[in-house]
């Protein structure tokens, strides 16, 4: 979720690029850059820290020029430092970059080979000097920028100069956002709405796999295919741009498809790219004998989740209690335990009052939350950030799954730091939790299926999910979201427990969602799925493409992407979050706003 902004202006453009950053900044950065084009050559000017160390440097070494890109940078690979800093340059090429680029140590090493040098850490780097290898075989720079971004796996959204380009700023995205805004005489691209906001309230919002080059005569788009197309302009309030929909019909919906950028935000404060390792989390996990997770709604079924991480990796016993129990329980804690308490805003009342619980009986606490400035936040004594942005839906989806791609990472830690996997394991792990992005957006392209088949749920009145293992807290979480935005019963089961009473609510005319990747508890979750046909049921299996090929007659499937069973319930979440969000669009909801609901609970 760093910040990007681009300008081909009518006057100097770098006072502009600086505004637009400080605007960005409540996406956190560690480092800042800007470029331009100055007498048909780029320059650029970058300062490790904050805003203000950017701006001292352009104070000593002014830059001028009417074309330029600017950059907020949160590390990901590579520390934080000025050789990390965006813009990147490789040849004729600069550019800035958001998101995770899975192959970049193959490129690199391939254009290692043919003579490329590097200057840092980044997999930044490798787009700049693969476009510039591209373009040393003849293409011109869209042509180019096409061939390169066919390279490329993993999430992106770029802002691109070129040398002799002087009037040329190229952009592209796939799984991170960029937006088109349109001046007089100007033409602008950004990373949201915030971003080019001063500029102009004229959007255009780039749809996946887009790419774009902007000139003084407007904007020339282009899809993931390298077909032109025309994506509609919008008007947007100043006011309204941090909170702006968007293309997007509910903030819901937008925010199911900001996943893979707030996943990727978030795992780069646990995960070091450069190394494949885990980052410490700040808790030293020899030394804790139980962890004990406290959360309330959506917080408590990610807890749920990271309770099979802990235990199955880490050798961890971990616990997870509702907040709004726990307390009045009188639960046995030792002093070897650690209480976690999970929340999006971090002023939960039921898990605030269960945290400080804790602390008045000698018990180490720590809280995972969003908003890091929160009253969890200054209590707990340590803080486990999540970075997913605002999230304006009352049903949550972007904080949830950057809750458990924390809890995934830090399991991944705890188990490295307890001796119960080694090195190599813990670096596979650290490079399938970088894929996640890439593939929650794969599985986000569920959605026409998704929507179709959410028309005939919306007549039911009664919904069963299942799942087991970490699928089964998934199933629980597709059950709520499912009653808190369309009002439909649904009730969330292990698999294995339907025939303990469950499957005697099968019948016609009740939908049975079945949340079931491949993996080693597939074959005991198919019978499930028998048993429930046998009965008349309907089934809708959210599987993967192995999975899809062992579906029951007459079952309706989704089929998201496979993947490792450690990242399954980040990559599985979004689509039975758009499955809820569909039905609630067909019975005429108000997804944002349930009745009785609130975004924070802060009274008990």
């Amino acid at each position: 979720m760093c910040g990007i902004i681009g300008i081909v202006g009518a006057a100097p453009v770098t006072d502009r690029l600086i505004d637009s950053l400080k605007r960005l900044e409540y996406r956190g950065y560690d480092s800042a850059g800007v470029a331009a084009v100055v007498d048909g050559h780029v320059e650029r000017r970058r300062a490790k820290g904050k805003i203000r160390a950017l701006e001292a440097v352009l104070d000593q070494e002014p830059l001028v020029g009417t074309v330029g890109i600017g950059h907020t940078r949160w590390a990901t690979h590579g520390a934080p430092a000025e050789r990390n800093a965006h813009p990147h340059r490789a040849g004729r090429v600069t550019l800035v970059h958001n998101g995770i680029i899975e192959n970049y140590a193959e490129l690199r090493e391939e254009l290692k080979a043919k003579g490329h040098t590097f200057e840092s850490d980044t997999d930044t780097e490798v787009i700049a000097h693969l476009l510039d290898h591209t373009l040393d075989s003849g293409l011109e720079p869209l042509a180019a920028l096409k061939a390169t971004l066919d390279r490329l796996t993993g999430a992106y959204a770029l802002g691109i100069l070129i040398d002799g380009e002087d009037e040329l700023v190229m952009g592209a995205r796939r799984g991170s956002p960029l937006v088109v805004g349109h001046g007089q005489g100007e033409m602008f691209i950004g990373s949201d709405a915030l971003a080019v906001g001063p500029f102009t309230n004229r959007i255009t919002y780039l749809d996946e796999g887009d790419y774009v080059a902007i000139d003084h005569r407007g904007a020339r788009i282009f899809d993931a295919a390298g077909a032109p197309v025309t994506r509609p302009e919008r008007i947007v309030s100043a006011a309204a741009a941090l909170v702006e929909k968007g293309n997007y019909r509910h903030f819901m919906e937008k925010e199911i498809h900001d996943q893979p950028d707030a996943c990727q935000h978030t795992l780069s404060a646990y995960v070091d790219a450069v190394n494949a390792a885990t980052v410490s989390p700040g808790v030293d996990f020899t030394k804790v004998d139980r962890l004990q997770i406290v959360a309330c709604g959506t917080a408590s079924y990610a807890g749920m989740i990271a309770r099979y991480l802990f235990e199955r990796l880490a050798d961890l016993p971990c616990e997870v209690e509702i907040a709004s129990e726990f307390r009045y329980r009188q639960p046995a804690l030792a002093p070897g335990a650690l209480a976690l308490a999970v929340s999006q805003s971090g002023e939960t009342a039921d898990t605030l009052a269960a945290l400080r619980w804790c602390k008045t009986r000698g018990i180490q606490t720590a809280a995972l939350v969003n908003n890091h400035e929160s009253t969890m936040a200054r209590e707990a004594d340590v803080l486990f950030p999540t970075h997913a942005g605002p999230e304006i839906g009352v049903a949550s989806t972007k904080a949830f799954t950057s809750q458990v791609a924390a809890l995934t990472a830090i399991a991944v830690s705890a188990a490295r730091q307890r001796g119960r996997i080694d090195a190599h394991e813990e670096a596979r792990l650290a490079s399938i939790l970088l894929e996640t992005p890439r593939l929650i957006a794969q599985a986000i392209a569920t959605e026409e299926t998704v929507r179709q088949i959410a028309g005939d749920i919306a007549k039911a009145r009664d919904v069963l999910y299942l799942g087991r293992g970490a699928m089964f807290p998934l199933a629980l979480e597709g059950a709520l979201k499912l009653k808190e935005i369309s009002y439909i019963h649904a009730e969330g089961y292990a698999a294995g427990e339907l025939k303990h009473g469950p499957i005697a609510l099968v019948d016609e005319a009740t939908p049975i969602i079945v949340i079931a990747p491949t993996d080693e508890l597939f074959d005991k979750t198919a019978s499930n799925m028998s048993e429930v046909i046998a009965r008349g049921g309907r089934i809708v299996l959210i599987t993967d493409e192995a999975g899809a090929a062992h579906a029951p007659e007459g079952a309706r499937v989704i089929v998201a992407p496979a993947c490792d069973p450690v990242i399954a319930p980040l990559v599985f979440a979004a689509p039975i979050q758009l499955l809820a969000y569909y039905v609630a669009v067909q019975k005429g909801a108000d997804v944002d706003q349930p009745r009785n609901l609130a975004k924070s609970v802060t009274v008990e």
